[in-house]
């Protein structure tokens, strides 16, 4: 009877036993569970970055590398003339990262710029974020075997020139355009003599000088490198100032932290050879 008793208890041992086993593992799968429905359920981050047109190429291969290193932040481009986003920030555009191609239009939406730039008054840029960024250079384009023999800036003011493309002057490439041709003296000249067409950006410049429906065109250097063109000369500081790019945070920003991340990640080492290969300098 002894005997039996024991049996008994040792069974019920047994039984309690397995049955905290089993508990404490289904409470372990249950958290290891939850664990991984936290991580499926983060909601990835969208950064709005706002770029001036002619970092299309260069940006949109970094977009790639950024997947490897932020797997969880998605980059949605908007690339246009500076001055085209700048107004669309203006008028409450979704944006995280704003890259200008010249100091004015993030001058004007940066409280600390002069207020003869800023004079609006708008304050959009966040607090120490602004770094510039990169140098391009301004260059003279022509089509392929260069039909009108156009060979240097000055030549833009001679008889051999019948039609030349240039960005607005809304646009930065059309501010530099217009400071060269202004510098030579000859704006008025080909204005009068109606001898310049105009695009709404960069890249409509460079399309019409690819195409061959002008005799050369203003453009930056990495547009013609993307392009595949010809450049004949390259603007000098003497024709110019430096054309510089400017980047900042928003202060609409969504997610400030990953913006200044991303803005970070454009600085380093891997992003400026990117930048480098198209005819972009670090800015020293």
């Amino acid at each position: 009877m002894k005997i039996k008793k024991a049996t008994v208890l040792l069974a019920v041992f047994l039984l309690v036993g397995c049955g905290r086993a089993d508990q404490a593992k289904e409470e372990t799968q249950t958290v290891g569970a939850s664990k991984e429905q936290e991580e499926e359920t983060v909601t990835p981050v969208t950064l709005h970055v706002f770029a001036a047109a002619s970092m299309t190429e260069t940006l949109e291969k970094i977009q790639e590398m950024y997947k490897k290193e932020e797997p969880g932040v998605s980059l949605a481009f908007s690339f246009d003339s500076s001055g085209t986003l700048k107004t669309q920030i203006q008028e409450g555009a979704d944006c995280d990262v704003f890259i200008s191609a010249a100091q004015k239009q993030m001058d004007q939406l940066d409280i600390e710029a002069d207020a003869s730039v800023n004079e609006e008054g708008l304050d959009f840029v966040v607090e120490d974020s602004r770094v510039n960024l990169l140098e391009n250079k301004v260059v003279l384009a022509v089509p392929e075997g260069n039909p009108a023999g156009i060979e240097s800036f000055e030549d833009l003011g001679a008889d051999k020139l019948k039609l030349l493309a240039l960005g607005n002057e809304d646009v930065p490439v059309g501010q530099y355009s217009v400071e060269i041709l202004n510098t030579l003296g000859i704006l008025d000249e080909l204005e009068a003599d109606n001898k310049i067409t105009y695009g709404s950006n960069v890249k409509e410049v460079t399309t019409q000088v690819a195409e061959a429906t002008v005799d050369a065109g203003i453009i930056y250097a990495t547009d013609a490198f993307a392009a595949g063109l010809d450049t004949v000369a390259e603007a000098g500081s003497d024709l110019c100032k430096p054309a510089i790019y400017p980047a900042a945070v928003m202060k609409g920003a969504q997610y400030p932290a990953e913006a200044q991340a991303f803005l970070d990640y454009l600085q380093t080492d891997a992003c400026m050879e990117v930048f480098e290969e198209v005819g972009f300098k670090r800015v020293r």
